[in-house]
């Protein structure tokens, strides 16, 4: 009987060495499954923000027809390459013509993709990752189509074409675009109206 007793504590060392096995594995898939939760959201809230500030964006457009022209003929925003804050400050209550507005509207709008509206210690915390923000529409800003366009760095590399140019020329995706994210909003705009 005694012979018995020792053969089945080795037994119970061997299910416990089993269950420690299982469980470790276990924990190991919720560590991973936590990690791609966390990109995953990280890429809904770039998402998200993109969204928002294209539509901003479109809405300041339409509100300031009679300089849509300027909108066009501002290229690439993003990175800071709208320099300082142009003068004068339209949103302060300052006087403001069509032009001066839009001049205006373009800088503000690249404050927030490079997230300069909020700031840690001096430094940008807001915005997107390395964004690049496009307008395109009819040519002499006539009654048409206008499109906002945002790209910006994603988590993880993708594959996949897309037939539109904003934010290729400065590398910043990835040597084939793998990594390039991008949100096309695109809407009608009658300037006159």
């Amino acid at each position: 009987m005694d012979n018995h007793r020792v053969c089945q504590s080795g037994f119970s060392l061997l299910e416990l060495l089993v269950s420690l096995a299982i469980f470790s594995v276990g924990l190991l898939s919720i560590a991973g499954l936590q990690t791609v939760s966390k990109q995953a959201n990280f890429e809904a809230v770039q998402r998200t923000s993109a969204a928002q500030i294209a539509y901003g964006m479109l809405e300041d457009m339409r509100t300031n027809g009679d300089a849509i022209g300027v909108y066009l003929a501002a290229g690439e925003l993003g990175n800071g390459s709208r320099g300082t804050e142009p003068a004068p400050n339209c949103r302060s209550g300052a006087s403001c013509n069509a032009a001066q507005k839009a001049t205006h509207d373009l800088w503000v709008w690249e404050q927030v993709i490079d997230g300069n509206l909020e700031t840690r210690g001096g430094a940008g915390t807001g915005g997107l990752v390395q964004p690049t923000l496009c307008v395109t529409g009819a040519a002499g800003g006539v009654a048409g189509m206008y499109q906002v366009t945002i790209a910006w760095r994603g988590t993880a590399s993708m594959t996949g074409t897309v037939n539109n140019a904003c934010g290729t020329a400065g590398g910043n995706y990835g040597a084939n675009d793998e990594f390039r994210r991008m949100i096309e909003l695109p809407t009608f705009i009658d300037p006159l109206s």
